[in-house]
């Protein structure tokens, strides 16, 4: 799976999910560092990247405009705001997403579960079991 970190989070958060074996890059490692939201999401579709932001533009934007791609990691404000820790609560609940990434989806990591909204679906759902406090 390959991840696209916005500027609203750390550049480190790429290097750490680096390290733990995802291939991820920051806006700022490619020259994004002051595009619109609208490019960051033309270039996550273009390389089937998932974004990782801390902006909640990029799931309006989804939704506004009936988009299915991109799928959109949305970290509240009150999830854990180190880049290692955000890297591992990844890591700890990619299993129970993946599906739901792989679909199109906006998840919304909060202090004690995960919200998804499904870009395809009608319906949305919460994942039977992540854990968001690990």
């Amino acid at each position: 799976m390959k991840f696209l970190v916005d500027n609203a989070l750390s550049p480190r958060l790429a290097r750490h999910l680096g390290a733990v074996g995802y291939e991820a890059i920051h806006v700022r490692d490619i020259g994004l560092a002051s595009a619109t939201d609208d490019e960051i999401l033309r270039r996550a579709r273009s390389e089937n990247r998932v974004i990782f932001t801390a902006d909640t533009d990029f799931a309006q934007l989804l939704t506004l405009g009936e988009q299915r791609t991109p799928s959109v990691i949305l970290f509240r404000r009150s999830t854990q705001r180190r880049p290692d820790a955000q890297a591992k609560l990844l890591a700890a609940n990619l299993p129970a997403i993946r599906a739901d990434l792989t679909d199109g989806s906006i998840l919304v990591f909060e202090p004690n579960r995960i919200r998804v909204r499904s870009l395809t679906r009608t319906n949305d759902t919460d994942p039977p079991t992540p854990s968001a406090t690990q």
